[in-house]
């Protein structure tokens, strides 16, 4: 039963995540993209008797485009070209990742200008069948004439060389597609180079922290709601008026979110109550105020914060969707007009850019998120919870003076907040020039896709860390006080993680957390509660 239907246009990202987080997906190539695909590769084999030079096809790679190659010299060109980019390092690329590149990089060969025999997109779809995928080492790419080093293990594995991954098992490339009956592809004239010349493996991360960067921007709106609730804030801060004052999508959202989720909160009150909670001046010319009527930055400009990352988000998936849907390598074959095109589609130029955008954005919640948790657990700040959120005990207590509380959860999360800001900084300033400057300005986008997913990843831990002390906060308060949706949020959690009475490790409730967030529980769980 077929899953996915492809032909270089109409790939969803939806479609990549599904595929990518599953361990077997039925792919089929559309007729128009058959006959496509077919049709530029009858006109590269007419082109080769012509004898004329074709880059990378009759001609070297790179500063070598000057030496031209006779026909039939063209499959060996091709292999060679495979095996010397053989050199990744660091390590193994996820699941994930090397099943959503399958993809990818079958749709835009499937467009039908890369002059590819059709063997090579089939064998692509094959592995992602049954499940068998390269070992793609995750560095070595500088997003620039393609994805050269991690594709090129892709290109090894569908020709039989090389390992991968089987039903949990690393073993011979060869030896698996045996046993499945697939015959290993031979490469013919632009075959490998149209397999490595692309930017899907930047993208199969991008568009994975595309997901999961939705999802930080979901959390991000909750722990600000449990923070609210948790020092006593004042929910009018996210009242629509003055959200539709400056209306932007993303803001305008978050604040929403957050307001629905502390609709009926006896802790977090409207505007109108926090004021009505202090006494009239009755003609005295001065007063403390017992309730403050307007909260710190990190819970007011909350929206402010998270609504840029879900507009960014926006952008960031019309760029991709164009991204995957694109024929990436050179050269580019037109039958129709007998023309051969040799450009840079290779350039992982939107791709950097979004990546470097999104990480940004991404630290910044990190950054959001470690104040509001200096608010909660600072005795000075969080109007009247214990110090550390511990647990309320007598002075004359035997405990007393023993409990620390949350102090090292907010170590622990300043450290990962520092982290995530410091991998911030865009990659796409580091350009480098290389390949003796042919390849002269790089985009090094798959560096940034990756510092994306790494600045993702300490976010959510940081957001774990929130969401523990958070519910530490309002079951001091007392949870029958919380609105009936951060109620339910709470009550999940605490499905995980129970009121630390006294002090404990806190490691294993962050990782059972972090999982709550990454597989969207948490964020489900907010969004059947809010309208």
């Amino acid at each position: 039963m077929t899953d996915i239907a492809i032909d270089g246009h109409d790939l969803d990202i939806e479609e990549v995540v599904t595929a990518a987080y599953r361990d077997s997906t039925a792919v089929s190539v559309s007729e128009d993209a058959m006959k496509a695909m077919t049709a530029s590769r009858d006109f590269k084999l007419m082109i080769l008797e012509t004898g004329k030079p074709i880059y990378g096809v009759t001609t070297g790679f790179g500063d070598s485009v000057n030496r031209q190659i006779s026909p039939e010299k063209t499959a060996r060109l091709q292999h060679e070209l495979i095996r010397y980019h053989l050199n990744g390092t660091g390590p193994l690329t996820s699941d994930e990742v090397v099943r959503a590149t399958l993809l990818i990089r079958a749709n835009c060969l499937a467009r039908g200008n890369s002059g590819v025999s059709t063997p090579v997109v089939e064998r692509l779809l094959d592995f992602l069948r049954f499940d068998v995928l390269p070992l793609i080492p995750e560095r070595g790419s500088v997003g620039a004439s393609g994805d050269l080093v991690p594709l090129c293990y892709l290109a090894s594995a569908v020709m039989g060389e090389g390992s991968v991954r089987y039903r949990g098992e690393v073993r011979d490339a060869a030896e698996v597609m045996s046993e499945l009956r697939l015959d290993p592809v031979v490469l013919e004239a632009k075959d490998g180079l149209a397999l490595i010349n692309g930017t899907s493996f930047s993208a199969a991360f991008a568009v994975l922290n595309v997901q999961a960067a939705a999802e930080i921007a979901d959390v991000a709106d909750i722990c600000t709601a449990l923070a609210s609730e948790g020092t006593l804030g004042n929910r009018g801060h996210y009242a629509p008026f003055i959200h539709n004052e400056k209306p932007h999508d993303g803001q305008r959202r978050s604040a929403r979110r957050i307001h629905d989720l502390l609709d009926g909160s006896n802790l977090a009150m409207s505007y109108d109550q926090v004021v009505d909670l202090n006494e009239p001046l009755d003609g005295r010319h001065y007063q403390k105020l017992t309730r403050s009527i307007q909260d710190r930055y990190s819970l007011r400009c909350a929206p402010h914060v998270t609504g840029v990352l879900g507009d960014m988000l926006s952008w960031v998936r019309t760029w991709l969707r164009v991204e995957i849907n694109s024929s990436s390598d050179n050269p580019l074959f037109d039958p129709a007009t007998n023309s051969v095109f040799s450009g840079g589609n290779f350039y992982g130029g939107h791709i950097v850019t979004a990546m470097d955008a999104l990480k940004t954005a991404v630290a910044g919640i990190a950054d959001l998120l470690d104040r509001q948790l200096a608010l909660l657990v600072d005795e000075k700040f969080n109007n009247g919870l214990t110090p550390n959120l511990i647990a309320r005990v007598a002075d004359e207590d035997r405990e007393a003076g023993l409990q620390h509380g949350f102090k090292g959860m907010q170590i622990a999360c300043s450290a990962l907040t520092a982290e995530a800001l410091k991998n911030a900084g865009p990659a796409s300033t580091f350009s480098r020039s290389t390949e003796a400057h042919n390849q002269d300005k790089v985009s090094m986008s798959t560096i940034a896709a990756r510092d994306a997913r790494t600045v993702i990843e300490l976010t959510r831990e940081v957001a774990a860390i929130h969401l523990i002390a958070a519910c530490q906060a309002v079951e001091l308060r007392g949870a029958d006080q919380m609105s009936p949706r951060t109620r339910a949020v709470y009550e999940r959690i605490r499905e995980k993680v129970p009121f630390a009475s006294t002090d404990r490790r806190f490691d294993g409730d962050i990782a059972a957390v972090v999982e709550l967030i990454s597989s969207g529980a948490l964020g489900e769980t907010a969004k059947t509660l809010t309208h």
